[in-house]
């Protein structure tokens, strides 16, 4: 099945999901994803449209809204890759997943560092749908040292701020935590036009024995809290509160 129920952590996120690509070229240092699938890093950077994903992603939603008991649920794009990654300027086959999700009901959630070339599908999006971005720093120059092909972080933020001013739902990914400092300030600049923050924690990577999580959990529930936010703490943090 290309669209599948998601378990643990990538649940907390949205229980469907569709990843339109193997691999992801924005070559992030913390990236689990190569190690959970036995991937070379060098070779999962070269990411390639999964093979014939369009058309499996049609005759799914053609199978599931045939039975009388179908109901909508959202679609995340994406979770173990990125739909908006440097790929899709060359393969362009977001958008035609996006069309083909909502001619049979289904809303997407975006969870993209691709930055403004998720605008080409503006247009398409509604206020059912929900755009996000994974916001980890400010500096572009740290940026580049962790993400070092991702769109930079005043890209994505000025790509969420264009979407909310159209009307369509904004959700940031609070994840991975790299320094809480910056986590904090990311709230701070963004909440005004961010509709959810979604936080977690720094998972499989030696950094996150250096970060006082339990000092970070009650830091930034006391921010969201004031700011009168509206959030989810993913499990790996909430157990520190």
């Amino acid at each position: 099945m290309v669209i599948y129920e998601t378990k643990g952590r990538a649940r907390e996120y949205c229980e469907h999901a569709v990843n339109l690509y193997t691999g992801c070229g924005h070559g992030c240092v913390y990236c689990y994803a190569p190690d959970i699938l036995n991937k070379d890093r060098n070779t999962y950077i070269n990411a390639k449209p999964r093979p014939n994903i369009l058309k499996e992603l049609e005759r799914e939603c053609a199978i599931l809204t045939s039975s009388m008991f179908f109901k909508p649920f959202y679609v995340l794009l994406s979770f173990i890759t990125d739909p908006y990654q440097p790929a899709e300027v060359e393969y362009k086959i977001t958008r035609r997943a996006i069309e083909i999700l909502h001619s049979y009901g289904f809303p997407v959630m975006i969870l993209t560092k691709g930055g403004k070339r998720a605008l080409r599908d503006f247009d398409l999006l509604t206020n059912k749908d929900w755009f996000g971005v994974t916001l980890t720093l400010l500096d572009e120059t740290m940026s580049r040292k962790w993400e070092p092909y991702a769109a930079l972080p005043e890209e994505r933020i000025e790509t969420l701020k264009i979407a909310h001013n159209k009307g369509i739902k904004t959700w940031v990914s609070l994840e991975p935590v790299l320094y809480p400092d910056v986590t904090l300030e990311i709230i701070k600049k963004t909440h005004t036009f961010v509709d959810e923050f979604k936080v977690g924690i720094l998972n499989y990577h030696e950094h996150s024995k250096s970060i006082n999580w339990h000092k970070f959990a009650h830091d930034v529930l006391k921010l969201l809290v004031s700011l009168n936010c509206h959030y989810y703490i993913k499990h790996d943090l909430r157990k520190f509160l």
